[in-house]
């Protein structure tokens, strides 16, 4: 059987990857933490791709050649990290075919007991794709080493009773640094991130001008992030960094400027604008518009007249 006609392959624990990457059975039945250069799999046994039960986060160091980042490449070979969430698809073509580094592999139920397993929801880049990894510079990748480290000695030297309050605490650690470090990539690559903020704007316009929204209704921040190649989570952190506004603020705030605009220039009725901007009832048009102005469409209508 041809890779292309294997089914996704899902792995429900630790113990089942490790058998799969030719290593030794975990420490922890619900932590481990493999080495790249100790792996050994054929991924032609994978068919499409893996779905994971557990999180996993991976960092990478000694990358060759260029990385593909958003829609373009850059020379970064310092090293990355990227952030899978249980339930997801990872695909097997992997564009940085040549490094080593670590992976970090955490199943829910190693966190359950923790105010972690709900909080670590809330860290936007495990929803982030493949394209958006978080590259670190010299002393970022110092600095994450030494939580992996720090999370193996624990593994290796002590499983007790105070092992898991320790590693949850060193896996809050890594989280946080990610954030932080995620925080700076959005400032450093700017350039790159105003460029997306431009082809959004693009998008809106056209979306709205070429009657887009009549016939498909109000764009929603999936078809967006889509459009642009990117995660919606992404998406949204990365112009709430840069504006302060998340992504479905940004498509309220084109979808009021375009309302404003039928509503100064022309005859058209506040219903009609409203099935123009893509709302299936007036009232709801009505309700947003009240919200974001603090005046309703007919009210601001007059003000103009």
């Amino acid at each position: 059987m041809k890779k292309g006609d294997q089914p996704v392959h899902i792995f429900h624990s630790l113990s089942e990857l490790h058998r799969a990457v030719g290593q030794p059975q975990p420490q922890h039945p619900l932590i481990s933490i493999v080495n790249y250069s100790d792996v050994k799999v054929d991924t032609s046994q994978l068919g499409k791709g893996i779905v994971l039960d557990f999180y996993k986060i991976s960092f990478k160091s000694n990358f060759h050649g260029k990385i593909r980042y958003g829609q373009g490449f850059y020379d970064f070979e310092e090293g990355g990290m990227s952030f899978i969430a249980p339930g997801q698809l990872l695909r097997l073509i992997d564009e940085e075919a040549d490094y080593a580094g670590m992976s970090l592999h955490i199943h829910p139920d190693f966190i359950r007991p923790y105010a972690l397993h709900k909080t670590i929801k809330q860290y936007g880049f495990f929803s982030y794709t493949a394209a958006e990894a978080l590259y670190l510079s010299e002393k970022e990748k110092e600095t994450i080493m030494t939580v992996f480290n720090s999370i193996q000695q624990e593994l290796n030297e002590r499983i007790d009773r105070f092992s898991q309050d320790v590693i949850i605490s060193q896996i809050e650690l890594l989280l946080n640094y990610s954030n932080r470090f995620y925080n700076r990539q959005f400032l450093t690559r700017k350039a790159v991130n105003n460029d997306l903020l431009s082809r959004m704007e693009a998008l809106l316009d056209h979306y709205f001008n070429e009657a887009d929204a009549l016939r498909k209704g109000l764009p929603g921040v999936q078809y967006v992030a889509s459009a642009l190649n990117v995660s919606p989570g992404y998406l949204s952190d990365m112009l709430r960094n840069l504006t302060g506004l998340n992504a479905q603020q940004h498509i309220h705030q084109k979808l009021i400027e375009k309302a404003k605009e039928y509503l100064t220039t022309g005859n058209l009725s506040v219903a009609e604008i409203a099935y123009r901007l893509g709302f299936e009832r007036p009232q709801a048009f009505s309700k947003m518009f009240k919200q974001k102005t603090d005046q309703t469409p007919l009210e601001f209508k007059r003000s103009f007249n």
